[in-house]
């Protein structure tokens, strides 16, 4: 349902008052400890001083003074952080809290408010079967915003999920490498974007976010029947909830599913961050970030 420019402008408020909270309380410090810079810069040099690097002693200058100098580097902070978010019809679906594209467009909000929070470069790329939407990375609080509102209100073309396109596309128009943010159901067989996320892994920080709704894994044991339609394929299905056949089937899909994405994530060494519908979004996000962070001071 298409919302108006009244409902439109509230949301992006709700989410900016409830994503601004959780980035100055939390949300930013995990930012700038899980992502290091992409480099290092010459800041100046200086003279040796015992247990410095060896490696860094600047031999033009040592040699010109006759005194032991060092080479004196800082990181390169700023960061590039482009979000890729799946707005094909399987995240208009919700059975509890919000829409899985709901979680999305506040998971989005926090990436991007702690970006902006460190004064990183923030870009958007909306796809479904179809690149729909591609935003360049910017800075500053109106781009931000804009970038929410896009999340809130874009009305897709089309309804069905091509992962692949979306990361050949981010691979080739993003120059810098960067962190990418990849948000989705993943409701795609592996395979059909294995190659794409090999090659994108290579160019940036890839962090999969995989969006999912409880009823997805497990539908209720009930007396009853239900008529099923595929949102992004239109086919229909007509299902009884009275037997826990379709629940082991459910189970067994899943589990085969869950095992082909590790499979594909573990060698590049890609940890995703699994959302449920029915819980806060931010929390897994948090955790993920946390443990990170643990790894880098190691």
């Amino acid at each position: 349902m298409r919302m108006d420019t009244a409902d439109i402008l509230k949301k992006v408020r709700q989410i900016e008052i409830q994503t601004g909270k959780l980035v100055e309380e939390t949300f930013a410090g995990e930012y700038l400890s899980a992502f290091k810079g992409q480099g290092i810069e010459f800041a100046e040099v200086r003279e040796y001083i015992p247990g410095d690097d060896v490696r860094s002693i600047d031999w033009n200058v040592t040699a010109r003074s006759g005194t032991p100098y060092v080479k004196k580097f800082n990181e390169e902070r700023e960061l590039t952080l482009m979000i890729a978010c799946d707005v094909s019809a399987s995240q208009r679906f919700g059975s509890f809290d919000k829409f899985k594209q709901e979680a999305a467009a506040e998971l989005a909000a926090l990436f991007a408010f702690s970006a902006l929070k460190n004064g990183d470069k923030v870009g958007l790329l909306l796809f479904s079967d179809q690149i729909e939407l591609f935003v360049p990375p910017k800075k500053g609080k109106k781009h931000i915003l804009r970038l929410i509102r896009e999340l809130v209100a874009f009305e897709p073309r089309g309804t069905g999920t091509d992962i692949s396109l979306a990361l050949t596309t981010l691979s080739k128009v993003i120059k810098r490498q960067g962190i990418l943010i990849f948000i989705s159901d993943f409701l795609a067989e592996p395979e059909s974007f294995a190659q794409p996320l090999r090659l994108a892994a290579k160019k940036f920080d890839l962090i999969p976010v995989i969006i999912e709704d409880r009823l997805e894994r497990a539908l209720p044991l009930v007396h009853a029947c239900l008529d099923v339609k595929d949102p992004e394929t239109g086919e229909e299905k007509f299902l009884s909830l009275a037997s826990s056949d379709l629940n082991r089937l459910l189970a067994l899909r899943r589990e085969v599913w869950s095992q082909q994405l590790l499979h594909l994530f573990n060698p590049l060494k890609i940890e995703a961050i699994l959302v449920d519908t029915a819980q806060p979004p931010a929390n897994p996000v948090i955790e993920f970030f946390k443990r990170r962070a643990r790894k880098l001071r190691r």
